[in-house]
């Protein structure tokens, strides 16, 4: 691994962390990711599948004194999330050590793997695969998730379209208050992804927040970023990103 990882910028520079150069590789949804949490200084963070720490680091990178937690299985990621300064324990998600069932979290934030591993082929490259189409369920993801929240904690998550109501249904169940924003990639176009917030213990309605579109132009421009003006802020300033907008 060590000679297969590049070293890459994040929020215009102000994070900078290590990754492989092959397999999954962390990029502008683990900073929407991080910048949808509505951390205060202080509190604490659970990330479950953290990968190499990037949407941790965001997020500590933006709300300073925040203590984030990353999870992960796989033992390559979680040498180079230490490496990168996150603190990241090894395990299963389903399976947590004692250190972490024993506490509960202000936030949890997650990128479960979009696609469903019985719905699609495996991708060449290990550590991809199990990213984007792992084995544990939705359900499960979602379940570990809330049982580490804090009463009126917020579990934050992005995910890809096609699970929302897989995610819905998961959370049909508990005392929460949802907010789901549709994710945009150009005008005249359907949202590919979406960002969930729930608050445990919540009694507000269902919200549908309007779509955060993340380009100018209907079509590539180019070698040219044409990402529209707020999200030009949060990916390479820092902002943090409003789901309830």
């Amino acid at each position: 691994m060590a000679d297969a990882v590049t070293y890459d910028a994040f929020l215009g520079g102000k994070v900078q962390a290590w990754q492989p150069a092959k397999g999954f590789r962390s990029g502008v949804d683990a900073v929407l990711l991080a910048a949808a949490v509505p951390a205060k200084t202080g509190q604490s963070v659970l990330d479950l599948g953290c990968g190499v720490g990037v949407a941790g680091l965001c997020l500590a990178a933006r709300v300073r004194g925040v203590q984030v937690t990353g999870v992960e299985i796989q033992t390559e990621y979680v040498a180079l999330a230490a490496r990168n300064g996150l603190d990241v324990v090894t395990a299963d998600l389903r399976v947590l050590p004692d250190e972490l069932r024993q506490r509960q979290f202000d936030h949890v934030m997650s990128n479960p793997p979009y696609f469903s591993r019985a719905k699609g082929t495996a991708a060449t490259d290990d550590g991809r695969d199990l990213a984007l189409s792992g084995e544990t369920s939705m359900q499960d993801w979602i379940d570990v998730a809330m049982r580490r929240l804090a009463p009126k904690g917020y579990l934050t998550l992005i995910q890809h379209m096609t699970r929302l109501p897989e995610v819905l249904h998961a959370l049909s169940k508990r005392q929460v208050a949802i907010t789901v924003r549709p994710i945009v990639a150009r005008p005249g176009r359907a949202p590919t992804l979406f960002l969930l917030q729930a608050r445990n213990s919540g009694r507000a309605p269902f919200v549908m927040a309007p779509a955060l579109l993340m380009h100018c132009d209907p079509v590539h421009p180019g070698d040219q970023e044409s990402y529209t003006p707020a999200v030009q802020s949060i990916l390479r300033d820092g902002w943090a990103l409003d789901v309830a907008l």
